[in-house]
């Protein structure tokens, strides 16, 4: 009979790599020497510190243990901070700021770092990741002012990703001779404002011919920003286009102009992402018709996501034609459909379940009494992995009914849905699906049961990221 510990050596990174949470991963590194060496690279290949992490000592431990034991910083690619403490001072600060430092000195092979919190970068911080020759990836507040040097910014090339959270002026004028160094390397691009007219048309044609290798631009709460940069910068890249995110932009954006160069120029021809926000100043039947002609046929649009940054959009007959003219265009491709603060109908959903095959995520914004007849809808998309549903929260409190999904209710849906369901939310609220082997009274397997658990990933559920303005 087999042992485990018969098992080849070669097969423990296998098994390993299915263990997500670090708990987990802690207690196999505490099995014995071998475990440990296989389990502890795993460990520390990612390090993820959100904002519900309460805890200061648990942050205080990983910067210690890193900085101590250079031999495991060397296992880290990705750094992802969003919450650090701000302004560290006295000499307890001064002494934690070194620490830190020095454990990101020790992260040799870090690929992949991210600092969003405002306030808690500074200039050391940023000197000590420009240790690592292979950085790939930084995101980062951009709010300098008081906390850190936007010069050193420059110093970062060969970056194939930039991401800025709330850029100040001083971090946007350095953008030009910052991407000047990044040179071809760069692949991504995202900027994100609350509202903000810092960057500009100006701005963005000076930065257009540094981007020529781009694939993803997203911006966000650019509200100076109009068809005109967008066009420049597309104008600029050589293979086109892949992801566009053009979320809270100027009022005065000209959807139509910019369906015209896009069409004339086949700037879309690589476009498998958008994410549009509905623009209020202009008719909505007028701006969806105006859509739909910007992604025609031609488009390889895989991923189409939309919101209403303003006022909640009630379903009506404009927003049914334009979900299904999209379908109508689409459905052999479509693999993410995401809809957000606009009204969707039943007949709509299961006409999208229906027709689009490869679908497998769906975000949509239902009325609660529908919740019920919804699974009747998911059960016809046979690649559907992810389901997230919101329903009008002011409804809902209007009519004293409840805003929480329970799970229970959470199960029933899940149960209708194809085997390869993965994950579930409902408003605040999300699960992910796990599977339980039923055995009969002999302990004979028999069958598998889909069960709703508490999320347990480690990433943040991607509904929670899509509405940002």
């Amino acid at each position: 009979m087999i042992k485990f510990l018969d098992l080849p050596l070669d097969l423990l990174p296998i098994i390993f790599y299915h263990l997500t949470l670090p708990q987990d991963l802690q207690e196999v590194c505490l099995v014995n020497k071998i475990f440990n060496r296989f389990a502890t690279p795993k460990l520390y290949e990612q390090i993820r510190i959100y904002s519900w992490h309460k805890q200061s000592k648990e942050k205080a431990n990983i910067s210690r243990h890193l900085s101590r034991y250079s031999h495991v910083a060397e296992h880290v690619r990705r750094l992802e901070l969003r919450d650090f403490p701000k302004a560290l001072g006295g000499n307890d600060g001064n002494d934690t700021l070194e620490m830190v430092v020095n454990g990101l000195r020790n992260c040799i092979n870090l690929r992949s770092c991210t600092w969003t919190r405002d306030g808690s970068l500074n200039s050391g911080i940023l000197e000590a990741l420009q240790c690592p020759r292979n950085l790939q990836t930084l995101e980062i507040n951009g709010h300098a002012e008081g906390n850190y040097d936007p010069q050193l910014l420059i110093q970062f090339s060969g970056l194939q990703k930039i991401s800025l959270i709330m850029p100040s002026s001083s971090v946007i004028s350095v953008l030009r001779p910052w991407l000047q160094r990044t040179g071809t390397s760069l692949k991504s691009l995202t900027i994100i404002c609350k509202t903000s007219s810092i960057l500009t048309n100006a701005k963005l044609k000076l930065l257009a011919p540094y981007l020529s290798q781009l694939k993803h631009f997203h911006l966000t709460g650019c509200s100076k920003v109009t068809q005109e940069g967008i066009e420049s910068v597309l104008s600029a890249i050589e293979n086109g286009i892949v992801s566009l995110g053009l979320e809270g932009l100027s009022p005065k954006f000209d959807v139509s102009q910019f369906r015209v160069y896009c069409n004339r120029t086949n700037a879309f021809r690589c476009l498998r992402s958008i994410t549009l926000t509905v623009n209020q100043q202009i008719p909505l039947n007028a701006w969806m018709d105006e859509v739909a002609a910007l992604l025609p046929a031609s488009v390889p649009l895989e991923t189409f996501q939309v919101y209403s940054s303003g006022t909640f959009i009630e379903e009506s007959p404009v927003t049914e034609r334009f979900w299904s003219d999209l379908v109508n265009t689409h459905q052999d491709r479509l693999t993410r459909f995401s809809i957000h603060r606009m009204l969707i109908s039943l007949n709509t959903i299961k006409d999208i379940c229906q027709r689009c095959t490869k679908l497998e995520q769906l975000f949509v914004v239902i009325e609660q009494g529908s919740l019920g007849k919804l699974s009747t809808c998911l059960s016809l998309a046979p690649n559907l992995r992810v389901v997230h549903l919101n329903y009008p929260l002011e409804a809902s409190q209007r009519e004293n009914t409840v805003s929480v999904l329970p799970e229970s209710d959470a199960q029933q849906i899940v149960e209708r849905c194809n085997p390869n369901i993965a994950q579930f939310g409902c408003n605040t609220r999300v699960w992910q699906v796990d599977r339980e082997v039923l055995l009969d009274q002999e302990g004979a397997p028999i069958g598998i049961k889909r069960r709703v658990m508490r999320y347990r990933g480690l990433d943040i559920p991607e509904p929670f990221l899509v509405v940002r303005t």
